[in-house]
């Protein structure tokens, strides 16, 4: 292995810089902008080379014209063919063939060779032929034979045939191609460390900041130094720093508004365990009282028992929603109609004008909801409540309609009561909040909603006005949640 053979002080060195390298947002993007300016350099490298060698080899081909020039002229017999010779190689040439309309005139410096190892045609060269002649210049050339073909300037001539040694043109295109891939190397890593400080410290570094900002605070939300400070930026980055100080001053604030509710629930419900138990001890004298036959007493007692038995369950209530051990759901198939039917008994006898509550269950006897059974029991053990008790004074109806739509059950809760007052509709499920009846706690609802979004589901006003109110429970199947 690399690192095996490698100082021991070294090797650690250069692990850690290559994870920090392939790990970290930043060093990933100087790979990525390596990587991207070396594909650049080498779409740019190609037709460079391409064009270069090009270029050597026309550079050949007009040597071998003015070489051969002189002697195409009358004159040419003056030219002793040593002379000839000499002008030929000195061009480069191993021979010469001019190509006329009605003749082909051969100039030989020396022996023709024997094979020819490659014909480049440069009368219909491009890009891509130039690109392919280069890169095979490369990787085959250095030892083969080259017969070039041109166009010439020559007068009468169509064109120019060249035989050279393919060595010099190798040699100075493999020159060409090293100082072009140093260039292109030195200037992928100059724009890659360039674009890589500007978007460091543009992006990188920012964005580091506001990570950091995010771990801090969550190590200890409850310290308010920990929330970011934002900057003054306008771009996207300002933006993020200054909605995550907002969320982060938010949500110190809830955490310190938590932990003052909880320590003043803890109280009121040490102030509620002791209620109870007073008022217990009430109750138990009030049912003997009731047992008096003094006619003020007898006046008395009802109202005394109904106050002392909404102070209780206002206690039991309040100690019941306090709890954060409420069980989850335990849920099974279950007949629906025999449970509206014993809520709405529990909910309906032994009120006042109880004949004057007329009930009736439009559920089909064979729908089944998945739900805990007692927990189901008092949402609708609470709604029920609510709607006879809002019917106490006239008498009225109340009904329960339930329906499946594919794996969701809606049960309906109505009444023909006079409806909901307007201040509140708008605080209906908020504890301690309701002013739907005199006397109320305000936790009926809230438990019961409670209850219903713990299956999943919820529990909705739909309407509510002269002609009654209509309440909605929703309760999906387990398999509707996956």
């Amino acid at each position: 292995m690399l690192y095996s053979r490698m100082p021991v002080r070294i090797a650690p060195v250069l692990r850690d810089a290559w994870r920090l390298v392939a790990h970290s947002l930043s060093g990933r993007l100087l790979l990525l902008t390596v990587l991207f300016v070396m594909i650049t350099e080498v779409l740019i490298f190609l037709p460079s080379i391409g064009r270069y060698h090009e270029s050597l080899l026309r550079a050949h081909v007009e040597s071998a014209e003015i070489a051969i020039l002189p002697f195409t002229e009358v004159e040419q017999e003056r030219l002793s063919e040593n002379l000839r010779a000499q002008l030929l190689d000195r061009a480069g040439a191993m021979a010469v063939m001019l190509k006329r309309a009605y003749q082909r005139e051969l100039f030989l410096p020396k022996a023709v060779p024997s094979t020819i190892d490659r014909v480049i045609d440069l009368r219909s060269a491009n890009l891509f032929t130039e690109m392919a002649e280069a890169f095979d210049c490369l990787m085959e050339g250095g030892h083969r034979v080259l017969r070039v073909i041109a166009k010439t300037r020559i007068k009468g001539a169509e064109a120019i045939e060249v035989v050279v040694n393919e060595e010099p043109v190798a040699s100075d295109l493999t020159a060409y191609a090293g100082r072009t891939m140093l260039l292109a190397l030195m200037i992928s890593f100059v724009t890659a460390i360039l674009v890589f400080l500007s978007l460091y410290f543009v992006l990188v570094r920012p964005m580091a900041n506001i990570t950091r900002a995010m771990t801090s605070f969550r190590e200890n939300p409850e310290d308010p130094s920990r929330i970011i400070t934002a900057s003054s930026r306008g771009d996207e980055i300002g933006i993020a720093e200054r909605e995550l100080a907002i969320m982060q001053r938010d949500i110190y604030g809830f955490i310190q508004q938590r932990g003052r509710l909880a320590a003043l629930g803890a109280a009121v419900a040490k102030i509620q365990h002791d209620l109870r138990n007073i008022l217990s001890s009430a109750q138990i004298a009030s049912d003997r009282l009731s047992a008096s036959e003094d006619p003020v007493v007898q006046r008395l007692a009802p109202r005394l028992v109904a106050s002392i038995d909404r102070a209780v369950s206002l206690a039991t209530n309040t100690l019941r929603y306090g709890r954060a051990d409420e069980p989850p759901p335990a849920r099974k198939k279950l007949k629906l109609d025999p449970l509206v039917e014993e809520a709405a008994v529990s909910a309906i006898s032994g009120r006042a004008l109880e004949e004057s509550l007329r009930f009736k269950s439009q559920i089909d006897p064979a729908l089944e909801v998945d739900a805990d059974a007692e927990q189901l029991f008092r949402i609708l053990l609470n709604l029920i409540r609510n709607a006879a008790e809002a019917l106490s004074i006239k008498g009225g109806e109340i009904w329960v309609e339930a329906v499946r739509d594919g794996n969701i059950v809606r049960i309906d809760v109505a009444d023909s009561g006079p409806g909901l007052p307007e201040a509140a509709k708008a605080r209906l499920f908020q504890p301690f909040a309701s002013a739907a009846k005199p006397g109320g706690s305000g936790l009926g609802l809230a438990i019961a909603r409670d209850l219903a979004r713990a299956h999943g589901g919820d529990l909705v006003l739909v309407e509510t006005g002269a002609n009654g109110t209509r309440f909605r429970i929703v309760i999906p199947d387990r398999e509707a949640r996956a």
